[in-house]
């Protein structure tokens, strides 16, 4: 048993006891955060193999995480009711589940619907993985925590669309996802063995009216938004009454949560400053920073003729880049506070993404591989210090709820980013004549050869401009999303004297 003293004498490191329960999480969510990028090189291959179009094919990256979005708020009473350790083994069976059944799709209907299984199961790895992690090693050591279970971040931007362009190219797209049944097997194992056994309180009666009013309505709401690029505008009874209807539903859930001891998400949360700072931050960086990242791959695939390996591979400097800066921003972030570190991570991320702003359709490839490293260089110093700023004042009983709200704001953000960012450049390709497939035709010789001369590389530069713009949104949205993030904290965060019980990590039994 580790004692409270013992994490109080060594604020400053991981014990080995932190770092076992810590490889079990990370497992977890690389596979829930490898799956989203190693789908993304996958969506060009599901729309020829199921005769889909793009619109359609995306839906398996959205019914994904409208599942993430939707599950995410009953974890932190499922936490409290059933226990970390057997909500977070039922999470793993769920997600390994999803994943043999997606390699068994026999239409695109039936892997949209396989991914809502997976996403149910990865919805709760996370947060459930953020608990854990943040009660045993205690909020003192809360910015360290936050690099560890960055490393899914780092992992998934790098090796998830190579391995996905690999799998595709060597083998088949049913094996992006088998890839999760051995690393799911050995997590499972692991976390049977390591993970601690705590006792589940469930004196909190569950919020049955407040997961009818915001589980659906978050549903509805992101599946208006992300039906706007399928049906090409918003003036669509889809779009208009599923959005309208899961917004009333949610502005519901807000009076009824503000009224109720114990509701399935706590908004008095946001009584406390810095963290409604940082969701305010996180909310607009994700929106621009993942709207973008789904398009790089499509924008490499289809304007540059690159294939899914070749795009997997200049995605990696990214992953790289952040692989260098996010375990010393976590040190930062314990010493300084998280808002020096994320005034950093901003303004790197707009001089990457601005690059992208001037792209052509033959913009040499180490430039577009230098910005993307100066990106991740950004999203190293950005992505875990936000986490960090919203939940290191949060108590003990606080910290579930807390991660559980913090996962919330990134899926839905990570969803209308998706959608804006989809909508954008749809209008700019409709805004030339142009579509997807019409795009990527040009790389097939026997379709140039019956076009008139230069035609091909006009409309691969208007493609290309297409892009551009669309880029040059997200480039905006971080500027802005700079705003809310200088009211961030600027100093260590220091926990008021005799509170220190509530920084215990939970006992190993």
């Amino acid at each position: 048993m580790t004692s409270p003293d013992v994490v109080a004498d060594k604020p400053d490191k991981l014990d080995a006891r932190v770092l076992k329960i810590a490889s079990v999480v990370v497992l977890g969510a690389i596979m829930s955060i490898l799956d989203v990028t190693v789908v993304s090189v996958a969506l060009s291959t599901f729309s020829t193999e199921f005769e889909a179009t793009y619109a359609t094919v995306a839906w398996t990256m959205t019914g994904y995480t409208l599942a993430l979005a939707t599950v995410i708020p009953l974890t932190g009473w499922a936490a409290d009711r059933f226990g970390t350790k057997r909500l977070y083994l039922t999470a793993l069976v769920l997600f390994i589940l999803g994943s043999v059944l997606c390699s068994m799709a026999w239409d695109i209907t039936s892997l949209i619907g396989f991914r809502v299984l997976q996403g149910l199961g990865g919805g709760m790895l996370m947060p459930l993985g953020m608990t854990i992690m943040t009660r045993a090693a205690g909020p003192e050591r809360i910015g360290r925590v936050m690099a560890v279970l960055g490393i899914p971040m780092l992992l998934g931007p790098i090796g998830g669309p190579i391995l996905g362009g690999w799998l595709i190219e060597s083998a088949s797209w049913h094996w992006i996802f088998l890839i999760n049944l051995p690393i799911g097997i050995v997590a499972l194992a692991a976390a049977v063995i390591i993970l601690p056994s705590d006792k589940p309180s469930p004196s909190e009666s569950f919020d049955f009216v407040g997961m009818l009013l915001l589980s659906p309505g978050l549903a509805l709401f992101l599946f208006g938004v992300s039906s706007i690029p399928e049906v090409g505008t918003v003036a669509s009874a889809r779009v208009l009454v599923s959005a309208g209807i899961g917004l009333a539903l949610i502005v519901g859930f807000v009076f009824h949560a503000l009224n109720k001891n114990h509701p399935l998400i706590d908004l008095r949360l946001f009584k406390n400053r810095q963290l409604t700072f940082a969701v305010i931050t996180t909310s607009i960086f994700i929106v621009a920073f993942m709207g973008a990242g789904l398009l790089f791959p499509s924008y490499f695939i289809q304007v540059r003729g690159n294939t899914t390996l070749a795009a997997g591979l200049l995605m990696a400097p990214q992953g790289i880049g952040a692989m260098l800066t996010m375990p010393v921003a976590g040190r930062l972030v314990d010493k300084i506070g998280p808002g020096k570190v994320v005034l950093t991570g901003l303004p790197l991320i707009f001089v990457g993404i601005s690059v992208f702003t001037q792209i052509g359709a033959d913009t040499p490839a180490w430039l577009l591989m230098a910005a993307l490293f100066v990106m991740g260089l950004g999203m190293g110093c950005t992505m875990m210090p936000l986490m960090t700023a919203a939940i290191v004042t949060l108590s003990n009983e606080q910290i579930a709820r807390g991660s559980s709200l913090m996962n919330i704001v990134q899926q839905t953000a990570g969803s209308i980013g998706t959608a804006v960012m989809s909508v954008v450049l749809t209008n700019q390709l409709l805004d030339r004549d142009l579509d997807t497939a019409k795009v990527a035709m040009q790389h097939i010789p026997e379709v140039t050869a019956q076009e008139p001369p230069g035609m091909p590389e006009q409309i691969l530069s208007l493609a290309a401009d297409a892009f551009g713009n669309t880029f040059l949104v997200a480039a905006v949205l971080v500027v802005v999303a700079l705003i809310p993030a200088f009211f961030l904290p600027r100093t260590k965060f220091v926990r008021p004297e005799g509170d220190e019980s509530e920084a215990a990590p939970i006992a190993m039994h």
